[in-house]
C-alpha cells in the first residue's frame, strides 16, 4: 500500500535540533546549550504559575488580554498591535505562514536562527542565504539579494548561533533599502541582554513603519523556556493577517500568569544582565587567550567558540560532555569548527575554561 505523499518541499525539512541535556550515556549534564537564564526563573512568576492550577479546567483566554495589557505597559506598546504565540518560534512560523508561499523567496544569513529556513520551506517558499560578514549580519548582501519574489527578511539581532550585533543605523539602513512589498522581522529573543545603549531602534521602527515586525521571547532572561510564551508587535494590517492563522490557545493559564509576573521583576532581569555581562567578557577574554581559540563577539547570552588550532570542535565537545557540560556543535549551520557556549554561573564558566585549556595543551 502507497502512504499519503507529503509535499515535496515538506521534505526537504532538516528537522530542528535542540541543545542536550544529557550525556550519549544518559548521565544529567550542566546544559549550556540552549540559551536558558542560569538563574532559573523570578519566585512571583512560580508563585503564579503555581496559583493558576487551580484552573486547569478552563481554557485560557485566547485572545490573552491580560498579557497584551503588561506587555503594552511594560514596552509601551499598542495592546491591539500584538500577537503572541508558542514561543516567538511560532510568531516567525506565522509571518512566513501569512506573508509567503510557494514561488515567493525569504532571505536569512548564512549563520542565522535554524527556524527561519524551517518556517521558509514549511509554506513551500525558497528560502535564499546570504554570506555573512565576518560572522555577523551583512546588510549589503541582504539588499543585494533581493529580488521581485522577496517577500520576507528575517534578521536576528543580536543573532543566533553568532551572538553578533547590528547597531540601530544599519537596521534603519537595512529597513530603508528594502521595498515596501518586503516584511523585515525583526527577532529580538536576546535583546534583555544588550545595554541601553545597544537599543537597535526595532520596536521604534515597527510602530512607524507598516512593513516591520518585531518578535520576543519570554525563553531566555525570563527564565521561562518551558513555557513557549512569545509575541510580536507591528502595525495593525501585518497583525490582523496573521490573526487568522493564529491557533486560538497559545499558551497556558499558568503561562501567561507567569510571563505577567516576570514583567514585573526588574532586579531579576537587571541582575540576570549584569551577571551575563561580567562573565560573557571573562569568558571570551580567557577563550581568546587559549591558542587557536576565538570568541566571535557576543551581545547576548552566549558565545560562539571557534577552532582553529589542533583541538577542534568536536573534540571539544566531547571533552566537556564527559566533563559534565552539554554544549551547542553546529556541523548541521556550517559551523563544524564552532561551539556555541551559554553563559552559565561563575562556577560552571571557570570549569569550562579549565578544560577547554587541558584540551588545547593535551592537543598540543
Amino acid at each position: 500500500m502507497t502512504a499519503p505523499a507529503p509535499k515535496p518541499w515538506i521534505m526537504g525539512i532538516a528537522p530542528y535540533v535542540p541543545g542536550r541535556s544529557t550525556s550519549e550515556d544518559g548521565r544529567k549534564v550542566v546544559k549550556l546549550s540552549s540559551n536558558e537564564n542560569p538563574f532559573g526563573t523570578p519566585d512571583a512568576a512560580r508563585t503564579a504559575y503555581r496559583d493558576a492550577g487551580q484552573h486547569l479546567e478552563r481554557y485560557p483566554d485566547a485572545a490573552a488580554a491580560d498579557l497584551r495589557a503588561a506587555l503594552a505597559a511594560h514596552y509601551g506598546v499598542e495592546a491591539d498591535r500584538l500577537i503572541y504565540g508558542t514561543g516567538s518560534d511560532e510568531v516567525l512560523h506565522l509571518a512566513a505562514g501569512t506573508f509567503a508561499g510557494a514561488g515567493d523567496e525569504i532571505i536569512h544569513v548564512r549563520y542565522g536562527f535554524a527556524v527561519y529556513e524551517i518556517a521558509t520551506r514549511r509554506v513551500g517558499a525558497t528560502p535564499v542565504v546570504v554570506p555573512d560578514r565576518d560572522y555577523a549580519t551583512d546588510v549589503d548582501a541582504i539588499l543585494a539579494a533581493v529580488t521581485d519574489r522577496t517577500r520576507i527578511v528575517f534578521v536576528a539581532n543580536p543573532n543566533n548561533p553568532t551572538g553578533t550585533y547590528s547597531s540601530k543605523d544599519e537596521i534603519a539602513r537595512l529597513h530603508a533599502g528594502l521595498p515596501r512589498s518586503v516584511l523585515l522581522v525583526l527577532d529580538q529573543a536576546y535583546t534583555e541582554y544588550l545595554e541601553p545603549e545597544d537599543d537597535d531602534g526595532a520596536l521604534a521602527l515597527a510602530r512607524s513603519q507598516p512593513n516591520v515586525l518585531v518578535t520576543r521571547t519570554f525563553s531566555k532572561i525570563f527564565g521561562l523556556a518551558s513555557e513557549r510564551v512569545g509575541w510580536g508587535y507591528a502595525s495593525p494590517e501585518i497583525i490582523g493577517a496573521m490573526h487568522r492563522i493564529r491557533a486560538p490557545f497559545a499558551f497556558s493559564i499558568g503561562a501567561q500568569a507567569a510571563a505577567i509576573a516576570a514583567l514585573g521583576d526588574a532586579e531579576f532581569v537587571a541582575h540576570s544582565r549584569r551577571h551575563n555581562r561580567e562573565w560573557r567578557s571573562w569568558f571570551a577574554d580567557r577563550i581568546d587567550a587559549l591558542p587557536g581559540l576565538r570568541a566571535v563577539p557576543s551581545k547576548a547570552n552566549f558565545v560562539l567558540v571557534l577552532f582553529a588550532g589542533t583541538l577542534t570542535a568536536e573534540a571539544a565537545y566531547t571533552a566537556l560532555m564527559a566533563a559534565g557540560y552539554a554544549t551547542r556543535w553546529l556541523p548541521g549551520q556550517g559551523l563544524p569548527h564552532g561551539l556555541r557556549i551559554t553563559i552559565g554561573t561563575e562556577a560552571e564558566m571557570r570549569e569550562v575554561v579549565d578544560v577547554l585549556r587541558a584540551e588545547v595543551e593535551r592537543a598540543g
